[in-house]
Order: structure tokens, then sequence, then C-alpha cells
């Protein structure tokens, strides 16, 4: 085997303490060093920060710091990353976020390799004003002109980048491990298994937390409703939540223990899933891992990964009548659960590491196609390009090897690099 050096770049870094974007670099990272590889990941400092490793998981850490502002953090961190990376190759790159892709030209003219994982629609988040929503559109476009590969998470997304750009996409989503922690945990927190519903969110409007919390409230339930999350930048619509609250709904803030937030998940009545914009999320999976039953906002990045085993909602009507409906039917919640949890064998994190090492092969030998896309929208040029061409398989890239199963015949989706 042949030995590959990896950069990772655009995450707030590992130990992974924070999203999605942390949670596949550490352990798809991990997995990359275990079968030999050299993996550098870069982490964005924090004020007031001591721990400053070098070395986590086998991955060697940079630490670099970011400007504290919501539009510049990601950003700017991704630029003294990236700088500092030209100074140091790497056989690939793989950039996470499609916001950095005004930085991708640095990586070209480097000759080093790009994927970019593109995330989900940010441009749709409510955090962001007019101009953040232009440019998180333009970024789009540029990480499709700019890119050597495009990685998404879910087939929505991937669906997303073919219909609007004519784009291939790398479908690599996150794992759902398997888990069942105990319970001794819960007390600390004066929870006990079974005794209440749960929800596991940042505090922002695409996530839906008002609207669980005011259908909740509208329940009739009598297990407590526990409000796990919070977001540095959203005061006012973390306010506009707590004020649709009644006595029944505990926030508890950030927790950070994974230990106890994985009891939390596994023993859950329901777990309560708002998130609307983004693709597969890690939240989501963990859930289903630990084996709780699913009440999720109806979009298809959600029902994508719980199926039928899942019960959706659109609105605060909608939660109170789901919620009203599981503690009603104890067996049913349970079985729903169960189901749920066999949902997550479809999401493992070794093939996904699979997916990553392959893919950073063909970047490493440059097998991927000179030509880029225009990254020009299909809806302003009229052009359309069939789906089917979209779909057609690369032989080094399986659809079986990356971490999913197709989901119906028409979403068979490539793991091919983008053409």
């Amino acid at each position: 085997m042949v030995t590959m050096r990896i950069a990772m770049v655009g995450t707030r870094g590992v130990p992974a303490r924070y999203g999605g974007f942390e949670t596949a670099v550490e352990e798809v990272g991990r997995r990359l060093v275990e079968r030999g590889h050299e993996v550098v990941v870069y982490c964005r400092t924090v004020p007031g920060q001591s721990d400053r490793a070098t070395e986590h998981l086998g991955m060697r850490l940079v630490h670099l710091p970011a400007v504290r502002k919501r539009s510049l953090e990601t950003l700017s961190h991704s630029a003294l990353s990236i700088a500092h990376l030209v100074g140091h190759r790497t056989d690939a790159a793989f950039v996470f976020n499609a916001a950095n892709a005004p930085l991708l030209p640095l990586l070209r003219l480097a000759r080093i390799p790009v994927a970019t994982h593109v995330d989900g629609l940010e441009w749709k988040r409510a955090k962001w004003s007019g101009a953040g929503q232009r440019f998180y559109r333009i970024a789009e476009s540029l990480a499709v002109r700019w890119s050597d590969a495009l990685i998404a998470d879910a087939v929505g997304i991937s669906d997303y980048y073919a219909h609007e750009f004519g784009a291939r996409t790398a479908l690599l989503t996150y794992g759902a491990p398997l888990i069942s922690p105990g319970a001794d945990r819960l007390v600390e927190l004066g929870l006990e298994p079974g005794g209440y519903h749960l929800v596991v969110a940042r505090f922002e409007p695409e996530n839906h937390v008002d609207v669980i919390v005011d259908g909740y409230v509208r329940s009739r339930a009598t297990k407590p409703l526990v409000v796990v999350g919070s977001a540095p930048y959203s005061d006012e619509y973390t306010a506009a939540v707590h004020d649709l609250a009644d006595g029944r709904v505990r926030f508890l803030g950030g927790i950070w223990d994974q230990t106890q937030l994985d009891q939390l998940y596994a023993n859950a009545y329901t777990y309560l899933h708002g998130h609307s914009v983004g693709g597969t999320n890690p939240s989501l999976l963990r859930a289903i891992g630990a084996g709780a039953a699913v009440l999720a906002y109806d979009v298809e990045f959600n029902s994508e990964v719980v199926e039928d085993a899942g019960r959706y909602f659109t609105d605060a009507d909608d939660v109170a009548r789901l919620v009203d409906a599981a503690e009603a039917d104890p067996q049913a919640t349970r079985h729903a659960g169960t189901r749920a949890r066999r949902c997550a064998a479809r999401y493992d994190w070794d093939r996904v590491a699979d997916g990553y090492e392959r893919l950073t092969e063909r970047l490493a030998a440059r097998d991927f196609p000179r030509r880029r896309p225009s990254g020009r929208r299909q809806e302003a040029t009229g052009e359309v390009v069939p789906l089917t061409e979209l779909l057609v398989p690369v032989a080094a890239l399986p659809v079986e090897d990356l971490g999913t199963l197709p989901l119906s015949p028409h979403r068979a989706i490539t793991g091919g690099a983008q053409q």
C-alpha cells in the first residue's frame, strides 16, 4: 500500500466537540491513519485555549486562529490554513464547507489536488442576511468550478448539484455507530430511562426548535421535553424558544460529555429532529444508532435516513399530534426505535473511510477530468443535463463502498468524482 499525505481543512478540528464536519474528520482521519496514511488536521484556536495538542488519534494537528465574527470566522481560519498547507504540501486535501471555495485557486496554483465537501444548503439558513445568502450561492458555483472533486453527504445534496450545475459528486455519508451506553449518567440530570422526549440541536430557525417546543406545549404529554443545545450567535431566537416553553420543558444547554449525551439518545422515549437544510445530520444518525424512536421534520434529508421507521412533522400541530400518539402507544414507539436502529446499519464509518481513501488515491494520481464544469447554474443558462447521465457509476468508486446503500432505483447515486 502506498502511504499518502492527506490534509483536512475548513473545520474547527479535532477532538470532535462541535458538529458533523468535526466528527467526520475524526472518524475518517483516524481510520486513514490506521491504514498507514499521514493525516494533518487544521484546528481553529479559541480565546483562552490552553490545550493545543500536536497529535490526536495519530493525526497531526496544526492550530491556527480565526477572526471572531460569524461572517468571517470560517473563511479567515481556512485562509491561514491553506497558506500553511501551500508551504507544507500534501498529496491531497479535503476542504470542508463550500464557503471556503474562494480560497481554492491557492491550492490549484500549488498543484495540490482538492475535494470540497459542500455540506448542506447554507444559503437557506436564516442566520445569513441577503449578502450572506448571495455569498453562499456564489461559493457553491466556485466550489463546482474550482474543485477537482465534490463530496456530498446525502442523496438530496447530490441531486441538488446534479440539477443545479450538472456536476457529479462523491456520495460520502457519515457513520451511525450502534451504541448501548447504559443509563447511569441520567441520574445527574434527574431523568429516568424512557421518561422524556429529547431534542438535540443548535438554536437556529432552520432547526425548528421553536416549532418543536411550541408543538410539545400544545400536546397533552406527561413526559417532559428535554432540550439540549445552544447557539453563540442567536440570542434573540433562543429567547423566543424559551418564551414558548411551559413547565414541562427542560433546557439543559450544551452537553459536551459524549457518554452522557449518548445515554440521553439511548433512553429517550422519542427523539425530535427539526433540521431542514443540511445534508445527512450526525445527531440524527447518533439517535437511530441508539435506537431512539424518531419524530423528524419532513424533508428528504431526514426521510432518506430514517425512511418509514420515522414519523414526520411540518408544523407545531403535527408535533403535538405525534407526541400525543407516541405516548398513547408505548409498544408502537418501542417498535419504531427498533426499526430506526436497523436503518443505522446502512451508515458505517469503515465504509465511509473506504470512500475517502479511494477518492484520495484518485486525487493523488490526478485521475480526474481536466475540464471543469462552468459553475453556472443550469436555470440561468437554460442548459439541462439528463439526470441519467449524471448517475453513471465510476468504477474506481463503486456505490457499495461509499458508506451508504442506494435508496431506490432512481437514486443509485454514483460515488465518482465530479466531471
